[in-house]
């Protein structure tokens, strides 16, 4: 049995397009991004002795310098993907500390809802669609 309130896509209920621009990241391009901004993070630790708190510290650094300036991190950017609040807004300066730091734990980022939103982005109020 279908009720009224049930969605058809990811976003819907967002009131995102179902597909192109503004429509919900899908995760092929979520994990193609974070092995690009990981593997910077990786790169760039190699200065330290590759040491595993290093490479966390710069892939968080990564993420809390680029989604307020540019809408994503660069791993987001190349797969087209933009991070905003769910107003469409600028992300501001606190929901990217939130949102990394719930990255960094992992669980929140791999437990989704319908709209294939992680708890990480549900908590910070933002929403990662295509750009």
């Amino acid at each position: 049995m279908v009720t009224q309130n049930a969605q058809t896509y990811p976003g819907e209920r967002l009131g995102l397009p179902r597909e192109g621009a503004g429509s919900i990241g899908r995760l092929g391009r979520r994990v193609g991004a974070l092995f690009i901004d990981y593997g910077a993070a990786y790169l760039v630790s190699g200065f330290f002795a590759w040491d595993p708190l290093a490479i966390l510290a710069i892939f968080a650094l990564i993420q809390v310098a680029f989604l307020p300036t540019l809408q994503g991190s660069p791993g987001h950017r190349l797969f087209g993907l933009r991070l905003l609040r769910l107003d469409g807004a600028w992300v501001g300066l606190w929901r990217p500390v939130v949102r990394t730091l719930l990255l960094v734990v992992v669980i929140p980022a791999v437990i989704w809802d319908a709209d294939q939103r992680g708890l990480h982005d549900k908590a910070a109020g933002t929403v990662l669609v295509r750009g």
